[in-house]
């Protein structure tokens, strides 16, 4: 038995629902794609749910649908002003973006805060093609998800003037060697290094595994150490 199948009221429903999303997207501003925080995730996923939801299934009241896709996008853009207006009701929806590294060191306690772990902090920074966070001196976790980086002094793109010296071939490839006080030994193994001469340069240092956060091995062989609970200074 063929179902029940209204052509010309699926067209009908479309068309209309894809007007109505571009007068909304229209509307909502560009704000939904250049600056997609969790909020505006949501709102995009909702709303496009109940365009579904009116566009496919003939038993949706389609007058229930629409005035639910206007009243969604009227609630957004009511939440957009009030975010001009106060400051607070911004980093309620949206976030505050949150220091992670501050000159060269990594504030763990806001990582813990933003749930983030050290090889989730490593892939962001080398899809940035930063292999290295020694060469990182302010690092900033933005609401939307992305990082903005400033990179130390010495590790800044060349300037014309500056590019008359010449490079080294790198001995090793940035590698973590301790990741929240833990040793990852399968680096260990890759690179040649032993755990104990890892424990003897944390000696000549004053330092023990207990009291480091982070260390990663640097092109040169030296080591980058972060130490334990840095706090960020106001």
């Amino acid at each position: 038995m063929i179902p029940n199948f209204d052509l010309i009221e699926m067209l009908f429903r479309s068309t209309t629902v894809f007007f109505v999303l571009l007068l909304m997207a229209r509307i909502l501003g560009r704000k939904q794609l250049s600056q997609l925080t969790f909020f505006h995730y949501i709102t995009g996923i909702t709303i496009g749910s109940i365009a579904g939801e009116i566009a496919g299934k003939s038993h949706t009241s389609m007058l229930n649908g629409l005035v639910s896709i206007i009243w969604w996008s009227l609630l957004t853009i009511l939440i957009n002003y009030l975010g001009l207006k106060f400051s607070k009701v911004r980093v309620i929806t949206d976030g505050e973006p949150v220091i992670i590294i501050k000159e060269g060191k990594i504030l763990e306690r806001e990582l813990r805060k933003l749930h983030l772990n050290m090889d989730d902090l490593s892939m962001l920074f080398r899809e940035k093609n930063i292999f290295s966070i020694n060469e990182i001196y302010h690092a900033v976790f933005e609401p939307n998800g992305k990082l903005s980086i400033m990179l130390k002094h010495e590790f800044q793109p060349l300037t014309n003037k500056e590019q008359h010296g010449f490079t080294v071939k790198p001995k090793y490839m940035p590698m973590e060697l301790i990741v929240d006080g833990k040793v990852v030994e399968k680096n260990l193994r890759e690179v040649g290094i032993t755990e104990a001469w890892l424990g003897n340069q944390l000696k000549i240092l004053n330092l023990n595994r207990e009291n480091v956060f982070y260390v990663e091995l640097q092109q040169d062989g030296s080591l980058y150490i972060d130490k334990r609970d840095d706090t960020q200074k106001e």
